[in-house]
This record gives C-alpha cells, sequence and structure tokens, in this order.
C-alpha cells in the first residue's frame, strides 16, 4: 500500500503548531506508519489508521456526532480505512455512511485533527491502537440525519453541549480548533 502521500500529510502537519499531547500523538502515527507497510488494514492487529471527520454546518454553531454503537461513547463519525490509503476519502465515506448527509463537502484538503486512541478487546478482536486522520466537513443543518447501524443514536449539536455529551480531551481540543478557524475560512 502506498504510505507516502499520508506520511507527506503528517510530516506537514507534525510542523504545524500542535500542543505537546498532539505533537507526541504525531510523532508516535508517522513511526508506526513507516514500521507498517499494512498500516491501513485492520488486520495489522497493534493498530491501523482510520478517517473520521468534524462535521461542521457552515455558520461553525453544530457538529454531527454518534453515539457509537460498541463504545457507547458520543464521538465524531469516521471508522476504518479498509486498505484506501487517501484517509481523506475514508473520512467523506464514512461521513456519509454513518449520517446520511449529502450535503457534505470538504473545506480543505489538509488535516484539522489528529487523534490517537485505545480500542478495547473485543471478541475475536484484541485491544488496538486507532491512529485518526481528522478532515472538517460541512454540511447544511437543516439536512436530517439518518442513524445507521454503527450508532445508537446521531444528532446535530450545538458546539456548547459537546463537552456535555463527551466531556474528553479529544472533543476539547476539535473545539478549540473550531473556535480558532479564521472567518469565511471554507
Amino acid at each position: 500500500m502506498e504510505r507516502t502521500p499520508s506520511l507527506e500529510r503528517l510530516r506537514a502537519y507534525a510542523a504545524g503548531s500542535l500542543d505537546a499531547n498532539e505533537q507526541a500523538m504525531v510523532a508516535d502515527a508517522i513511526a508506526f506508519m513507516e514500521a507498517h507497510p499494512d498500516c491501513f488494514l485492520r488486520s495489522c492487529l497493534a493498530g491501523h489508521f482510520t478517517g473520521s471527520s468534524w462535521i461542521l454546518n457552515p455558520a461553525r454553531t453544530h457538529t454531527v456526532l454518534t453515539l457509537h454503537q460498541k463504545l457507547d461513547q458520543w464521538l465524531n463519525p469516521g471508522g476504518h480505512a479498509d486498505g484506501d490509503p487517501d484517509l481523506l476519502a475514508v473520512a467523506l465515506r464514512e461521513a456519509r455512511e454513518e449520517s446520511g448527509l449529502t450535503s457534505l463537502r470538504a473545506p480543505s484538503p489538509d488535516l484539522f485533527d489528529f487523534d490517537r486512541h485505545w480500542i478495547p478487546e473485543r471478541p475475536g478482536t484484541p485491544g488496538h491502537w486507532h491512529y485518526d486522520f481528522r478532515f472538517w466537513l460541512e454540511a447544511d443543518a437543516t439536512e436530517s440525519v439518518q442513524i445507521s447501524s454503527e450508532s445508537k443514536d446521531l444528532r446535530w449539536v450545538e458546539l456548547g453541549r459537546v463537552p456535555i455529551l463527551n466531556p474528553g480531551e479529544s472533543m476539547a481540543r476539535l473545539l478549540r480548533k473550531t473556535a480558532a478557524l479564521p472567518p469565511g475560512a471554507g
């Protein structure tokens, strides 16, 4: 699998202004990708790369969150690359599949955020890392979302309510980055 574009994207992202925690996650992801040619496949049992989206309405007041079926947490939509090294395409595909939104677009092809999170062991699947490329997507908030089999619930959420549903640092970082977007970007 061709890793070069994703490695270049991660290296360019690492050269930006990241907090120490995110910088460490990105450095670990670069080393992991360099060491694992199969890093875009679920069969890479130590971990694998995923693509997810931070879906915002154009006014940047709401985002789409899913109550994940297996993890039982409110999260941004995303999923496995399943061999596709184009993680923006993965994020768009997963966003469409998990939300039913048809108005999705990527205001920028650049990485919006990076997260590494542990996925606990389940029957037949050992615990492993998800190395998650997160992209900013926009969609029309008047468009209805459709719950998929991967979700217990799915909804447009006012940004101020996100910490109530998921108070984790990963979500807080997405909110900080949203607040820092320049006016009229996208």
